[in-house]
């Protein structure tokens, strides 16, 4: 089979995997793509529609769905807005000839895609690398967003373990679908995953992607000055994060943070684990 056959047939089964996720989403969940200087950007958006909105970002290589298990309780009060980030697996389609490569880069994607939605404000929540991202933006826009919900945030507050790295590496090197598996299983201990997830996870072992925007973590001067409500969600069994040297040095930096250490959840499975849990703690953070 040649290489272009070969990515044509990855790319059917990543979206042939991506409805049969998309279907665990509420009945009238809506597909939308929205501009922006980096390509145009696919959201998918549910709630009622002059509910205040609540932009979801996913943690590297999971797409927009993965936030399925908690789209039908927070659509309830908020118009959720779920993003594909732009390069990564998902519907976004980047401009080849403007990626974002820096922290700034990203800011502004955001800035375009909330202009786009037409939502001065937002509710902002980012699951591990998506906590980076929204951390970076609540830093830069302030103003723009109300309320700031960090799920088990990569690079904000500590470094990866480095066992985390040394399971991680051959697996985001040379991504197939058998390490996709192996690497999910070891890191969320064992925890049944949805099947339909967990094809997805897999699919995007063939799924072209842009080398994501990696940074320091946010200054420590302008993380003390921030005065965005922040909710802080750390994962107790996380192989990703020391959860207790997260949640110290975010008391230390962020002065409104409230934290909490859910139990029995690893950093890659937190959005579905105990879904229930997850929604209640972030539904009584945001207002809803």
């Amino acid at each position: 089979m040649s290489s272009s056959a070969h990515q044509a047939q990855g790319s059917a089964a990543f979206h042939a995997a991506y409805d049969d996720v998309l279907a665990l989403w509420p009945a009238r969940t809506r597909r939308t793509t929205v501009p922006t200087p980096f390509g145009a950007t696919h959201i998918n958006t549910c709630g009622p529609v002059d509910g205040p909105p609540l932009l979801l970002l996913p943690g590297g290589r999971a797409t927009s769905l993965s936030w399925y298990a908690n789209a039908a309780d927070l659509s309830r009060t908020f118009r959720v807005h779920a993003v594909d980030l732009i390069g990564d697996p998902g519907r976004s389609v980047p401009d080849p000839r403007r990626r974002p490569r820096t922290v700034a880069d990203l800011n502004a994607w955001l800035d375009a895609v909330l202009d786009g939605l037409g939502a001065g404000t937002t509710a902002l929540a980012g699951h591990s690398y998506g906590g980076w991202i929204a951390l970076h933006y609540a830093l830069h826009a302030p103003d723009r967003v109300r309320h700031l919900a960090l799920l088990d945030p990569t690079q904000c507050f500590a470094g990866y373990r480095a066992g985390y790295l040394l399971h991680a590496l051959p697996m985001l090197l040379r991504p197939t679908t058998r390490r996709i598996r192996a690497f999910l299983e070891w890191e969320t201990g064992g925890v049944p995953l949805d099947a339909s997830w967990l094809r997805l996870q897999e699919a995007t072992a063939g799924f072209p992607t842009a080398r994501p925007v990696t940074g320091p973590r946010p200054d420590a001067a302008a993380l003390r000055s921030l005065r965005t409500r922040v909710l802080l969600l750390a994962a107790a069994n996380s192989r990703t994060l020391d959860s207790p040297r997260v949640a110290a040095r975010a008391a230390e930096l962020l002065p409104d943070v409230e934290t909490v250490v859910l139990p029995d959840v690893s950093h890659h499975a937190l959005p579905y684990t105990n879904p229930a849990a997850t929604n209640r703690r972030l539904l009584e953070f945001l207002g809803g």
